[in-house]
């Protein structure tokens, strides 16, 4: 990474940052690596985002900052409302063209990571990434994630039918509390 480049902030997202989610999932790089259509408005992001501001959500939407304005977003959702699922999360990641290979999905992805291993209760993370996607494949991989499946024609994309790559990571040391007398 270069010194020349301001210092990255990771925070929560707020519907302030709806404009630069926006210009950035209409990029033509970044949009064919999302299952968002083309063409978002910036008030349906803000709405998006203002759902995701009450307390007692159970997810987390972050984005990475440099110089004062959004250059990624990622964050965890529950995957279902079933009681038997709810210790499972989706992750989603956006990062802007120009600020890719800067250790921007590195930063977002440690920080995502350690919101769900030390505070969030969640064994379970999934994603899906398009199987020609090389470099968010190795990203995920470098943060425990493993390939559990391919789908076929999972998505529409540049009108034509694309696979993914179904991947999950476990928490690598799930909480456990022991009784004292297990403890010596």
């Amino acid at each position: 990474m270069s010194s020349s480049l301001a210092p990255l902030v990771i925070r929560r997202a707020v519907p302030d940052d709806a404009e630069a989610i926006a210009r950035m999932y209409a990029e033509p790089e970044v949009q064919a690596n999302l299952l968002q259509m083309p063409y978002p408005t910036t008030a349906g992001l803000r709405e998006w985002l203002h759902e995701r501001q009450p307390r007692g959500r159970t997810d987390v939407q972050l984005v990475a900052e440099r110089a004062g304005a959004a250059v990624a977003l990622a964050g965890l959702e529950a995957v279902s409302t079933q009681q038997r699922r709810r210790h499972v999360m989706g992750l989603g990641l956006a990062v802007a063209r120009a600020a890719q290979g800067q250790g921007v999905g590195s930063a977002l992805m440690a920080a995502l990571m350690q919101w769900a291993d030390d505070w969030a209760q969640v064994l379970r993370i999934e994603l899906t990434v398009y199987t020609d996607n090389a470099p968010a494949i190795a990203l995920y991989q470098r943060f425990g994630f493993r390939i559990e499946g391919t789908h076929r024609g999972y998505a529409m994309r540049r009108g034509g039918y694309a696979d993914v790559h179904a991947m999950a990571r476990l928490h690598p040391a799930p909480p456990r509390l022991a009784w004292p007398e297990e403890a010596a």
